[in-house]
């Protein structure tokens, strides 16, 4: 179930780069981030609110650390989007799989194995080709270096989302609630205190709230409550393995709505990237 949840993320995950680049088109990133996130904050209010009435979330205060760094991880992320190409976005973003399994080597007493880490650099490879266009190369400007500190902070947050609750009581409903909180209420401060947005102008734009529906519902709200799910079940590196396919999907998705073509490099690589991706599924989790 958990590598399976996580697969799910991977395919709605791949489709939000774009929605999320025509989405701040319309309003500010920090007032996007703190809509995104409050919508999501408040859909699970009422199922904490329930929890914490029967005692499950004791060890509440272990979600607000790692809900800083998800913070962080979405203004970088945000704006790296908005200044770099999607190829760029979905290379760079990747690289948390490497990232994840040297920093759960450093946090970790048990270190993945050594065919975890081959994975890891087979699909990394895989991403590379998969995004690659002969025309483009992998620059690093402003975008592209804040994709690359989101990949970082990507491999810190499953890490410590890991560490910080195993065995501790709190429900993943609750961790996936304060987490919202949290983000919401630093882009809101973010936007008024340093940016100066002013959080009145809220779009009222259809394809905007349509977009944002979307994001909320399945991008966040199933995205972060599977993974918070998935990260207390196996290892931080099979899981972000298993995440760091969704260039695979974003792929897919823009074949089959945008009607874009893949060449030959690109297709070896979304190849290379799914079989590392099913090795990494099937594989038991005393192997792996």
């Amino acid at each position: 179930m958990p590598e399976l949840l996580l697969l799910m993320v991977a395919i709605v995950w791949g489709t939000s780069y774009g929605l999320t680049k025509s989405a701040i088109a319309f309003t500010s990133i920090s007032l996007f981030i703190a809509i995104r996130f409050g919508l999501t904050f408040l859909l699970l209010l009422p199922l904490v609110a329930k929890d914490f009435k029967q005692g499950k979330n004791k060890d509440w205060k272990v979600a607000l650390p790692t809900g800083a760094i998800l913070a962080l991880i979405f203004f970088f992320e945000v704006y790296g989007v908005s200044q770099t190409t999607a190829s760029n976005a979905a290379f760079l973003i990747s690289l948390n799989v490497i990232f994840t399994a040297l920093v759960d080597s450093l946090l970790s007493k048990n270190k993945p194995s050594q065919s975890l880490i081959l994975l890891s650099v087979i699909s990394t490879f895989g991403v590379l080709l998969l995004t690659y266009h002969q025309d483009l190369g992998i620059s690093l400007n402003s975008g592209d270096l804040c994709i690359l500190t989101a990949a970082a902070l990507r491999a810190l947050m499953v890490t410590m989302t890991k560490k910080l609750t195993d065995k501790k009581q709190i429900t993943n409903t609750a961790l996936t609630c304060i987490q919202a909180f949290v983000v919401a209420l630093s882009a809101y401060l973010v936007g008024a205190l340093i940016t100066k947005a002013p959080a009145s102008q809220i779009p009222y734009d259809r394809e905007f709230w349509l977009i944002t529906a979307f994001l909320v519902l399945f991008c966040t709200l199933f995205a972060f409550y599977a993974q918070n799910y998935a990260v207390r079940k196996i290892s931080p590196t099979k899981a972000s393995l298993l995440m760091g396919s969704e260039p695979l999907f974003g792929a897919i998705f823009s074949m089959m709505w945008l009607n874009e073509t893949l060449t030959y490099v690109q297709w070896l690589g979304a190849a290379i990237l799914l079989t590392s991706v099913l090795a990494a599924s099937v594989n038991k989790p005393d192997k792996i």
